[in-house]
């Protein structure tokens, strides 16, 4: 899934993100792109789910 995460500025928004995807899935995989403020991630989770722990992270997100 690609999701579109508008606040995703930095490094530390980076490493939050990753937590909280993989909090929800240990097993996903995050490839973020700061530029796009987007993040593709593979994962088994519904994306309600990654969307919802992105969320309660501080993160809106919406899949693209």
């Amino acid at each position: 899934m690609k999701l579109h995460i508008p606040d995703m500025s930095c490094g530390h928004c980076v490493a939050i993100i990753e937590k909280a995807v993989k909090a929800a899935d240990p097993s996903a995989t995050v490839r973020p792109n700061l530029a796009a403020h987007a993040a593709e991630i593979e994962t088994s989770v519904p994306s309600a789910s990654i969307i919802a722990a992105l969320e309660d992270a501080g993160y809106l997100s919406t899949e693209v």
